[in-house]
C-alpha cells in the first residue's frame, strides 16, 4: 500500500469502513497476513538510497513532506534540516546505519551502553547493557516503483509500503531490535465479530468529516481516561458510540491473543506491561492494535523528554 498512517480499528469503522472485522474473520478461517510487534520509539527514523539521487540518506517522516521536504544526505544537511534530539538522532544515524539499496523505516530506541531505554511513553528493559552504538526498531520497507508526474514531485511520497518480514543483522554500530509475533483468534471473538457484522447493518454511519470530528471528542474521553457513553455524544446515532465501543472491546479481545518473543521487559511508570502494542497487517489493509484505555492515555499525558 501506499505510505499512510496506521489507524486505530475503531476509529476506521466510524464511517462504515469493516475491513478490521472482515480482515479478523478472514485470518480466524484461513490464518494469512503478518503480526508485528508495535514498537515505542522515537523519532521515526526513514533511511536507504534515494531513487532519484542514488545517494544514502536519512530523515523523519518529513522525508514524505508534499512541502518543505528535509531529506539528509550530509551532516551539513541534518544541521540546517532540524535541531535538538531530532538532530543528534539523524547525526548518529548517518554515521552509523548500514547502507543499503533499499529504503526503510523503523523507531529509534536509543544509544547504547546501557540495557533500559525509554524513547517515548513504554521503558524497555534489556537482560543486558547494549553494546552498539545505537539501537533501531525497522518496521516497514518500501519499493522505488514510481511515475514522476511533475518536476517538483517528491517521489518518495508515492513509494509503495509493505511490513518488513526479514531480520535486518545487526553489526558492531547497530542493534536493529525485531521481536516477532504471533496471532491466535479463539471461537468467543469469531462469534463477536459475527455479531459485530451484524449489528453493523442498524448503524448509522457518518461521513469522513464527521468522523474526524468525532475522533477529536473520543479522544478527549481517552486522555482523560474516561468511559465513553453513547448518551454522551447526543449529536449522533447512539448506535455508532456502542459499536465503536464493540469494535475496541474486540481489539482488546485480539490483543490478548496475540503473543511476541520480545526478550525486553517493557514498562510504563514502572509497572511491567505488554508494551505498546501490535500492527496486524492483511490483505484488507494495516491495522493498530493498542490498549487505548492503557498505553493512550499514558502516550497523551506523560511528558516526552526526547521532545527537548
Amino acid at each position: 500500500m501506499i505510505n499512510t498512517h496506521i489507524e486505530h480499528p475503531e476509529d476506521t469503522i466510524l464511517t462504515g469502513n469493516l475491513d478490521f472485522l472482515h480482515a479478523v474473520k478472514s485470518y480466524a478461517v484461513a490464518p494469512h497476513g503478518h503480526v508485528s510487534v508495535k514498537i515505542d520509539g522515537a523519532p521515526a527514523v526513514v533511511w536507504g538510497t534515494h531513487p532519484d539521487t542514488g545517494r544514502f540518506f536519512v530523515g523523519t517522516k518529513s522525508v514524505f513532506n508534499k512541502k518543505l521536504i528535509k531529506i539528509n544526505y550530509t551532516h551539513a544537511d541534518i544541521d540546517k534540516n532540524h535541531k535538538g534530539y531530532v538532530a543528534i538522532v539523524l547525526h548518529a544515524c548517518l554515521s552509523n546505519l548500514s547502507r543499503t539499496n533499499r529504503i526503510y523505516q523503523g523507531d529509534f530506541l536509543g544509544f547504547g551502553g546501557d540495557n533500559v531505554f525509554q524513547p517515548n511513553t513504554v521503558t524497555y528493559v534489556f537482560p543486558e547493557n547494549v553494546r552498539q552504538t545505537i539501537i533501531v526498531a525497522p518496521h516497514t520497507m518500501y519499493s522505488t516503483d514510481y511515475e514522476v508526474d511533475t518536476p517538483s514531485h517528491n517521489p518518495l511520497r508515492d513509494l509503495t509500503a509493505t511490513p518488513l518480514l526479514r531480520q535486518l543483522g545487526s553489526n558492531d554500530k547497530v542493534y536493529y531490535y525485531q521481536p516477532s509475533a504471533v496471532m491466535d483468534v479463539n471461537s468467543h471473538l469469531r462469534d463477536r465479530i459475527d455479531f459485530a457484522l451484524q449489528m453493523a447493518q442498524m448503524v448509522k454511519f457518518v461521513d469522513v468529516k464527521e468522523a474526524k470530528m468525532l475522533q477529536r471528542e473520543l479522544n478527549v474521553y481517552i486522555r482523560e481516561c474516561k468511559q465513553i457513553d453513547s448518551n454522551d455524544f447526543g449529536d449522533y446515532n447512539l448506535t455508532l458510540i456502542g459499536f465503536y465501543n464493540l469494535v475496541m472491546e474486540i481489539k482488546e479481545e485480539l490483543l490478548s491473543c496475540c503473543k511476541s518473543n520480545q526478550i525486553a521487559l517493557t514498562m510504563i511508570e514502572g509497572e511491567e506491561c505488554d508494551g505498546e502494542g501490535y500492527v496486524f497487517h492483511s490483505d484488507y489493509g494495516s491495522f493498530k492494535l493498542v490498549d487505548r484505555r492503557h498505553f493512550s492515555y499514558y502516550n497523551f499525558n506523560l511528558e516526552k523528554g526526547w521532545v527537548t
